[in-house]
């Protein structure tokens, strides 16, 4: 079993400090929505966004949306080899459960997380698919207890996917930026065990999971 977390993830709805603004006030209106059940979108509210705390990290669910789209439609995933979690930039868990089937639809999947947001949970008729709960990534990994916490990212040791995979303990975790740019913070560095470097530049996130599920394919399903 793999578990992924898609880490510090730019996925929140717009703060209240932003809510007077008028970028926001005009897609507000524009499009019909309540400001405070709103996500955050870069896109839209790119002059609200000026000087935020973190900006860079911050109004990118696109890059969660395409993130999931690419664990979330594998074979791994369907067959219950993958657990997936996705920790947001203002702390919150997001389990997912394997039985989910997401929009691809960037709009539809903009209205399920504002639900998820409101309603905490996203159920079927017989199951809860995604439940969110206000949790730190250190919580979470007490919660999961993997045998190691492996981190990708442009300041760790150079490896390719095939290697990685084949150094990983049989209930490794790894942690994925889903954000646009920047490393992990330093309270979730300290519950990094080993850290690799698939490349020497930044790689978008969707296709680091892409190739990552892609090579723990090749090992489940020989």
């Amino acid at each position: 079993m793999l578990t992924i977390i898609l880490a510090e993830s730019s996925l929140e709805l717009i703060p209240p400090e932003l809510s007077h603004h008028q970028s926001v006030l005009a897609y507000s209106k524009k499009f019909r929505k309540i400001i405070s059940n709103t996500l955050l979108d870069n896109s839209w509210h790119f002059g609200a966004m000026k000087g935020l705390k973190n900006e860079i990290k911050r109004g990118r669910p696109d890059i969660v949306h395409l993130t999931l789209l690419s664990i979330c439609t594998s074979p791994a995933f369907y067959e219950n080899k993958i657990k997936l979690f996705v920790h947001t930039v203002n702390n919150e868990i997001i389990s997912i459960n394997n039985n989910t089937r997401l929009p691809k639809s960037y709009h539809r999947f903009q209205g399920l997380m504002e639900k998820l947001f409101l309603t905490k949970k996203i159920e079927s008729e017989t199951e809860i698919l995604m439940e969110m709960e206000n949790s730190s990534l250190s919580k979470l990994i007490s919660k999961i207890k993997p045998d190691e916490v492996i981190a990708l990212t442009t300041e760790g040791q150079k490896t390719t996917f095939e290697k990685l995979i084949h150094q990983t303990k049989e209930n490794s975790c790894i942690l994925i930026g889903g954000f646009q740019k920047g490393h992990f913070n330093e309270e979730n560095q300290k519950i990094i065990e080993r850290a690799f470097s698939i490349h020497d530049s930044s790689l978008e996130a969707h296709l680091v999971a892409s190739r990552l599920v892609y090579e723990y394919e090749k090992t489940i399903f020989i």
